[in-house]
């Protein structure tokens, strides 16, 4: 009788490593992993070895960094997304693509069922399984965190060295990293505790400010239709750019955040973040965005802005409310051409100069010197019209309080509200 095969989004970490050789004897199966180049780096060095090591029948592992960058990365930087306005989304965003490439595996492989390494109280369960329902709702989803046997990393550290499993994770250095190009999400160990300062070997790709050079470093970033094109008078391809400006903003210490944050699941969790690249860019974005939108759009867009981050978080990337955001989004992105001058000094990003053809800044308008071409009289009858609703308001309410009617007392009666 031929064996089932189950897919495994496999990233090489504690989890996924031990889901493998767990899920191979569970269900007597074969294990296809599934791992997305999305720009990780330790993570995919001896990976193909690693997952055959603990028991894969067959390994994939794809390179999505263009596509990642093209349809997800720029797409998100041109909504302006933040979650709870500082977190740039790396992990939520990556996870999607992520899900789609393990569905297309699964289906060529004609596996009955995909697994993923998502715990039960966290965000990505959501976010895989949502993906694999609008992608693939004929597949069965397994989590295997929400119902085996281990309670702590530490009891999987103990099962990984009873069956001979290489991880990297050890009693020592438990954090759990996930890494892509667009950013790195640690978390667990002395992180639980969010009134203990991370430890500096928890970063893994960022200079602390205060060891960053003593020099300010000024760079340039142009943009056309709201991505980025050019580093440094530079014209670069997408993911190359990104790569380029997380070594250069790293090297300054930018990108670090401590965040408590709210997860979907209705939990507070604390996780450090590193962005070098993603925290630079929505700067620069954004400063861009303040010289050529309509004030009117930008503020609809920022209203959006926020609710496309909450899509992104709780895993909706494939929901219709997403792509009908895409297409506002790219229309305002027409105009947000131009290139911005930046200054990174010790962990800190200032706007230097920002220029644009499509710049709505009129020095004639805002200059205070004799070449001012405002219409000053026009004030006047401007702010008349502008007030009136307050004058009408107030005139009828005294001092803000609203007048009440006077009551009258009939004799040998007391007046009622």
């Amino acid at each position: 009788m031929k064996k089932q095969r189950i897919a495994v989004a496999y990233s090489g970490g504690l989890d996924t490593s031990v889901i493998v050789h767990w899920l191979k004897e569970r269900y007597n199966a074969e294990i296809v992993t599934v791992t997305g180049n999305l720009g990780q780096r330790k993570e995919l060095t001896g990976l193909a070895e690693k997952a055959y090591k603990t028991g894969a029948r067959k390994v994939y592992i794809q390179d999505l960094r263009e596509e990642f960058v093209r349809e997800y990365l720029w797409r998100s930087l041109k909504a302006g997304a933040l979650y709870e306005h500082t977190y740039p989304m790396a992990t939520s965003i990556g996870r999607p693509l992520l899900a789609k490439a393990l569905v297309d595996v699964a289906r060529r492989e004609r596996c009955a069922a995909v697994a993923h390494g998502c715990t039960g109280k966290g965000n990505d369960q959501v976010r895989f399984e949502a993906a694999v329902a609008a992608l693939a709702p004929e597949l069965t989803v397994l989590a295997p965190l929400r119902e085996w046997e281990f309670r702590s990393r530490e009891e999987e550290i103990a099962y990984c060295e009873r069956h001979g499993i290489p991880v990297a994770a050890t009693k020592k250095s438990p954090y759990s990293i996930d890494e892509n190009v667009w950013g790195t999400s640690i978390e667990c160990g002395v992180l639980e505790d969010p009134m203990v300062e991370p430890p500096e070997d928890a970063y893994q790709r960022t200079v602390s400010p205060k060891k960053a050079p003593d020099k300010v470093q000024y760079i340039t970033i142009e943009f056309r239709d709201g991505i980025p094109v050019a580093l440094n008078g530079r014209a670069m391809k997408g993911f190359d750019l990104i790569d380029s400006l997380n070594s250069i903003a790293g090297a300054n210490g930018v990108g670090r955040m401590d965040l408590v944050e709210n997860r979907l699941v209705g939990i507070k969790s604390r996780e450090i973040y590193e962005a070098p690249a993603a925290v630079t860019l929505h700067f620069a974005h954004r400063e861009l965005e303040r010289l050529t939108l309509d004030k009117e759009v930008m503020h609809v867009k920022a209203k959006i802005a926020h609710d496309y981050a909450n899509l992104i978080y709780n895993g909706l990337w494939f929901s219709p409310l997403r792509m009908a955001y895409d297409a506002f989004i790219d229309e305002t992105q027409k105009v947000v051409n131009g290139l911005v001058k930046l200054k990174l000094y010790k962990g800190t990003i200032e706007i230097s100069g920002r220029t644009s053809p499509n710049s709505l800044y009129d020095t004639r308008l805002a200059t205070y010197t004799e070449e001012d071409s405002f219409d000053h009289k026009a004030s006047e009858g401007f702010i008349k019209i502008f007030s009136l609703p307050l004058k009408t308001y107030y005139r009828v309410n005294r001092n803000g309080f609203i007048n009440k009617p006077t009551l009258t007392r009939k004799r040998g009666k007391k007046s009622e509200l």
